[in-house]
């Protein structure tokens, strides 16, 4: 009986333990950070982006950048209209209000990795650290998806 006890914790703590080391779920004191990856890039390609749900689960925030060593430049992005045609943008920073928060998905917000310093291959992870006005540095892991992912 006490051996089995064992097992069935220990596999709990490993599954959990594997969580955010997938990229999955992140979560802080005030944020939690949901459905992370990124796309799978060409041999040539130049920038890939970055996508995720960001949560508030107390005082609201602003994500006001990243870093991640697989790139040579990291900025905040998103879609807009311009005469018809879809353009993406630079932002300054991504607010997540109190209790509410921000969704980055293809065609809307997205981390925008310029400069790849490697190929985006599906099946690997990618290692950023996003910086938020309130919760400071968070360590995270994009799974990194088929080309035309969406989620």
């Amino acid at each position: 009986m006490h051996r089995r006890s064992f097992i069935a914790s220990t596999t709990a703590a490993l599954a959990f333990a594997g969580a955010p080391v997938l990229g999955q779920e992140t979560i802080t004191e005030s944020l939690e950070i949901t459905g992370g990856f990124t796309r799978a890039s060409p041999k040539m390609a130049r920038a890939g982006a970055g996508f995720m749900t960001i949560r508030s689960t107390g005082p609201a925030d602003r994500l006001l950048g990243f870093a991640s060593e697989a790139c040579e430049r990291s900025e905040l992005h998103t879609h807009i209209h311009d005469d018809g045609v879809m353009r993406m943008r630079k932002v300054e920073a991504i607010d997540i209000p109190a209790g509410g928060e921000a969704v980055l998905k293809p065609g809307g917000l997205h981390l925008m990795f310029i400069g790849l310093t490697g190929q985006l291959v599906e099946g690997e992870t990618v290692e950023a650290t996003l910086i938020f006005e309130q919760a400071g540095e968070v360590q995270i892991s994009l799974p990194v998806k088929g080309p035309g992912a969406t989620e």
